[in-house]
């Protein structure tokens, strides 16, 4: 197994199709117990797939492929609850700040909150792919500087310089009112 691995890491993407023809039930079935939704399993399973083709030049495979992938498998639902938990207190804090928590005020707050999510992928769009990448483990995923800066390779300066430029692009959109911006950065 170490010589697909090798060949991986080379780039062959012979070696990519066999680990994925291999491990992609098991890693989806993993994913599939632990989020119960199979739509998100199918995501995660092909996040893990598409980070382990972006990362093969960088792989540091200690064990064997199948732990690899269980530890990606683990780390990636983590993730996932953590952005829910994340969207989740954006929406109570916006619910709160907004008044009243009647029936009618949640379905328009979620409504808001709807519309702030959309105009800021909107915005996120127009970011450069880096920016964009930097910005969304940082707000979505909820990384820190130093976490970002380890997994991207980047220093944390430069980490710093991409998380403002895409704050000062969010501002200067027309997109998103400034209080919005202001609610949904604040906690």
């Amino acid at each position: 197994m170490s010589t697909l691995i090798d060949q991986l890491r080379q780039g062959s993407e012979s070696a990519f199709e066999s680990i994925f023809k291999t491990y992609w039930e098991q890693v989806y079935l993993k994913t599939l117990k632990r989020v119960g939704d199979e739509v998100i399993a199918k995501e995660i399973t092909q996040e893990i797939f598409i980070a382990l083709w972006e990362k093969r030049g960088q792989l540091q495979i200690r064990g064997s492929i199948e732990a690899y992938l269980s530890g990606s498998v683990k780390f990636r639902v983590i993730d996932h609850f953590r952005a829910n938990i994340t969207r989740e207190r954006h929406y109570e804090d916006m619910l709160l700040l907004m008044g009243d928590r009647d029936i009618e005020n949640e379905t328009e707050s979620m409504y808001t909150v709807k519309a702030i999510e959309q105009a800021l992928e909107s915005v996120m769009v127009l970011m450069p792919e880096r920016m964009r990448l930097i910005f969304a483990k940082s707000r979505i995923e909820q990384k820190t500087i130093a976490e970002i800066s380890e997994e991207l390779n980047l220093s944390g300066q430069t980490v710093k310089n991409q998380l403002s430029a895409a704050l000062k692009l969010i501002r200067e959109s027309q997109a998103i009112p400034h209080l919005l911006i202001f609610l949904f950065f604040i906690s």
